[in-house]
């Protein structure tokens, strides 16, 4: 992988970071319950995968439109895990070290948005109780341990996704095939 195509691939990573760090910050700031929302991280999601398409398609751009299955795997790679980590670092920095407190708060939220949707599917009062009690008995998911680990399976997901992706946008130069 050229060094323009990692530089390529750095630079978006620190933009798609900088903006989830700032959803974040202006979330905690503004409106903390946002975190608890499931259509932001479906928001997020898409974003995160979109950023990592671009990084792909740049490089290939820059290969006067060829790429390597592994250079476009790279590019995609770097992309987001620059853009995750420093997004976890965000929150691992607000929920540890600023604010432990807006953590239990959202856990709080959580709890009541949960059950909130499963009234909305008319599920038992049983398990509606059984889902609260085993929230409130889970140790804190902003705390350094549980956000790590979510990184970690966030970034064996997206692994996959850019397998898939790297393999779809691949195009080796005609005499290397």
């Amino acid at each position: 992988m050229e060094t323009s195509t990692k530089s390529k691939a750095i630079n978006l990573g620190l933009i798609l970071g900088a903006i989830l760090a700032s959803i974040t910050l202006i979330s905690y700031a503004v409106y903390l319950e946002l975190l608890t929302k499931w259509w932001l991280g479906i928001f997020l999601f898409i974003v995160i995968i979109c950023f990592g398409i671009i990084s792909v398609s740049k490089a290939k751009k820059l290969n006067d439109g060829f790429i390597e299955f592994k250079e476009a795997f790279s590019s995609y790679f770097i992309t987001i895990a620059i853009g995750i980590i420093i997004s976890t670092a965000t929150s691992i920095l607000i929920f540890n070290v600023l604010d432990q407190e807006a953590a239990m708060q959202l856990k709080e939220m959580t709890i009541d948005a949960t059950v909130k949707m499963m009234k909305g599917f008319n599920a038992p009062a049983e398990s509606i109780s059984q889902t609260v009690d085993a929230m409130e008995e889970q140790k804190n998911q902003y705390s350094i341990g549980p956000q790590l680990q979510s990184t970690a399976i966030f970034l064996v997901i997206q692994s996959i996704i850019g397998l898939i992706i790297a393999l779809i946008m691949k195009k080796p130069k005609e005499n290397q095939i």
